[in-house]
This record gives structure tokens, sequence and C-alpha cells, in this order.
């Protein structure tokens, strides 16, 4: 029966790592990283969850003839941002499938 033991042991470890990795998903949640474009005229904050929160524009950035440039600093800024919650994630998240070699878990 010592079989028994060890499964329950290694049960207990998963609800425990499951718990953390909720904590450590909401959390993420809570953070915000900050994407920049055109030395500053353009920022755009997100949290870790992806989800946009701010754009900041600079009016000296805004000029009616040239709105593609606009867009593209927006465009820019945003994927900045989108990048740095994706690393934040990953580095987060990575730390629970480390040294784990669970099939489908990356």
């Amino acid at each position: 029966m010592r079989g028994m033991g060890n499964m329950q042991n290694m049960m207990k470890q998963m609800q425990k790592m499951q718990k953390k990795m909720a904590e450590a998903q909401e959390e993420l949640g809570e953070k915000r990283l900050e994407g920049t474009a055109g030395g500053g005229m353009v920022t755009v904050v997100v949290t870790g969850h992806k989800e946009i929160v701010d754009v900041q524009i600079k009016q000296d950035v805004v000029d009616p003839d040239d709105v593609e440039m606009l867009q593209d600093l927006v465009l820019a800024a945003t994927n900045d941002a989108l990048k740095k919650a994706d690393e934040l994630a990953n580095s987060t998240m990575g730390q629970f499938t480390k040294g784990m070699n669970l099939p489908g878990m990356f």
C-alpha cells in the first residue's frame, strides 16, 4: 500500500502548485507594463494579462498631415508593451513548468 501514499502526496503537491499558479496568474493581471515609441512620444500601458489600460500621445507628434506616422507609433508602442507582457508571463509562469516533464505543458 506504499504506492497509495506516494500518489496522495503527489496529488497534494499538484494542488499546491495549482494554487500557486492561480495566484501568479492573478498577480500578472495587476502588473503594469509600458511600451513606448518615438522616443516616448507614444506610450501604451498594458496589464500582465495583455489588457491595454492606458494610451498617451504627446501633442507634438499629432500632425494632421501625417496620420500614418502616428498610427505606426501607436502600433509600435502597443507591440512593445505586449512583448514585455509576454516576457513577464513567460518568466512568471515558466517557474511552474521548469524541471517538470509534463506533456502539453509549455
